[in-house]
């Protein structure tokens, strides 16, 4: 491990900040208001793993198993997922997302998308060159 410099922790800050802010405001550009930030990731991380059991979903997610049992009912409810027997396990059920989800996801991601393209079209070349060059680094903190 690499030990940070006194610059490099205050870049960490900065990074800190600059990243909360822009989450909170692409959270805002969502698609469908009525879903929580939490249903919106759990549509999301069954998106990019596949169909996943209520207590992998949990810990993917971070939560506890009985809320996210009643996440995965919410998003049921709202014919976002669907609930299928596991193959292996019949005492246990797998998650997986609907075409209405995919759909709803992708109109989100689109959504996102041009909001953030948008605020890029006002940077610089050499400002562009930078966030090309730092998104596999963020991608790379963000599964740390």
């Amino acid at each position: 491990m690499t030990e940070l410099s006194e610059d490099d922790r205050a870049a960490v800050n900065e990074l800190r900040g600059a990243v909360m802010r822009l989450s909170r405001r692409l959270r805002h550009q969502r698609v469908d208001e009525t879903l929580s930030p939490t249903e919106m990731s759990v549509l999301g991380t069954l998106a990019r793993c596949g169909s996943a059991t209520p207590g992998e979903l949990a810990r993917k997610e971070h939560v506890q198993p009985p809320s996210m049992t009643r996440i995965v009912a919410m998003l049921e409810a709202k014919g976002l997922v669907r609930r299928e027997p596991h193959p292996d396990d019949r005492r246990q059920v797998v998650v997986s997302r609907t075409e209405q989800a995919a759909a709803m996801l992708a109109e989100s991601r689109s959504k996102r998308n041009a909001w953030l393209a948008s605020l890029a079209e006002g940077l610089t070349a050499d400002e562009l060159a930078v966030m090309r060059q730092a998104a596999p680094v963020l991608e790379k903190l963000a599964h740390l």
